[in-house]
């Protein structure tokens, strides 16, 4: 039975633990972008106005309601009263019934429908550009956080090997192979990588927040450092990259529906230019004498002819029309600064590869030679500090590089895709 027990309880144990350790998950740059377009509240706020919209499709479709009117004329003197009758008497009494109905033109319902189906395909489009932004503002920020754990890993090598040449010198000290000073120099600079790990793991932890923030995910979350960022560019020309950017780019798409919906919008202020008119039957009874009769009505267009609507409209459409063409220019200025610095930022990285390399063979030098008392603490601890500084830039160059990339795709429209 105890045994049973304390299976059990090893069992529960177990589980428990595996809550914890799937609690907090690792995250690479396409699952934090995935997490963002799933659960970001900002996002789904936005997609309600796609559902708003598709309501006003719903109201363009209605047809206008009839109309019931009623008039109700009571004689007040009895000196007027029918002979032998009451107050309440039909014969004292005149009633008026009326059942009329706007008459819609079919331009006017036809131009209605189009314009509203338009603005359901504008808040389409203006959803995928507000991801689009929130796509850049997640890969941004998850590359911080990349970058920061980085640091904070070579931190943490550097303040580790640091530490164990901090413990050889104390017993080198007992020895009196090396002076005070030398040992003070070393723990200086220990003091230094720990103060900087505390800075460091302060940032880490805002980005993460801010990654939490901007993803909407509830659970802990870290980043995935075990590989390298794949970067995937379109091999082609900058003017086929150019091109394909005016075709696939929200904004830009955005930019040439709105033309298309204000063209059906300055279609629809023209019909309603168009008098309406009402029509309906009448039932007058008539101190108990029965009427029937027709009701029509129509606005004469002396004055209100809609003017106002309609040229509101044409300007909207002008408007839209120059704002396609600024976007275009601003999109094509955006792609080509991206391309470039993308180009030049991957040039500097491949550049790195040989400096990590000398920096790495002269610190591995100095170390064997100090050890061995070839050389002094201040060339062991200077080739220490190039090595960390050194790998420092390389993580300012690899951020600036993924940075534009990731700006390059935003500016191509492909980051919808990553």
């Amino acid at each position: 039975m105890k045994r049973a027990i304390v299976l059990a309880v090893a069992t529960l144990a177990l589980s428990c633990m595996g809550i914890v350790a799937t609690a907090q998950t690792n995250y690479t740059l396409s699952a934090a972008l995935d997490t963002a377009r799933t659960s970001s509240p900002v996002l789904k706020a936005r997609y309600m106005n796609i559902d708003a919209a598709q309501a006003d499709v719903i109201t363009a479709r209605l047809r206008p309601n009839p109309n019931l009117n009623n008039q109700t004329m009571q004689l007040v003197s009895s000196d007027h009263f029918a002979p032998g009758t009451r107050w309440s008497s039909n014969q004292n009494r005149q009633v008026w019934y009326q059942v009329t109905k706007p008459i819609q033109w079919p331009n006017q319902r036809r131009y209605k429908i189009e314009t509203a189906d338009k603005d359901v395909t504008l808040a389409n489009n203006t959803y995928q550009e507000d991801v689009r932004n929130l796509s850049l503002n997640v890969g941004s920020s998850w590359i911080n956080c990349w970058v920061l754990k980085k640091r904070l890993a070579l931190l943490n090598e550097s303040r580790t090997n640091l530490d164990t040449l901090v413990k050889i010198n104390e017993l080198r000290y007992k020895d009196q192979v090396i002076s005070q000073t030398d040992l003070t120099r070393t723990k200086v600079l220990l003091s230094q990588y720990d103060l900087q790990l505390s800075v460091f793991t302060q940032d880490y932890q805002n980005e993460l927040h801010t990654l939490q923030l901007l993803t909407g995910n509830t659970t802990p979350m870290e980043i995935d450092t075990s590989n390298e960022i794949l970067t995937f560019v379109p091999s082609v020309t900058l003017d086929s990259l150019i091109a394909q950017t005016m075709d696939n780019r929200s904004d830009v798409i955005l930019a040439k529906n709105t033309i298309d919906e204000r063209s059906s919008n300055e279609k629809y202020q023209r019909a309603l230019a168009v008098p309406q008119p009402e029509l309906g039957v009448i039932y007058n009874p008539q101190n108990s004498v029965p009427y029937i009769g027709f009701y029509g009505s129509i606005d004469l267009p002396f004055f209100n002819r809609n003017q106002g609507e309609i040229k509101k409209a044409h300007i909207q459409q002008q408007q839209a029309q120059q704002e396609l063409s600024a976007t275009q220019r601003q999109a094509q200025t955006e792609v080509v600064t991206a391309y470039n610095t993308y180009q030049l930022q991957q040039k500097n990285i491949e550049k790195y590869s040989g400096i990590l390399h000398q920096s790495q063979q002269i610190l591995d030098n100095v170390k064997y030679a100090y050890l061995r008392g070839g050389t002094s603490i201040i060339d062991f601890l200077d080739a220490q500090r190039n090595w960390y500084d050194t790998r420092l830039l390389y993580y300012d160059s690899l951020q600036a590089y993924y940075q534009s990339y990731i700006q390059l795709l935003f500016a191509t429209g492909l980051i919808n895709q990553l």
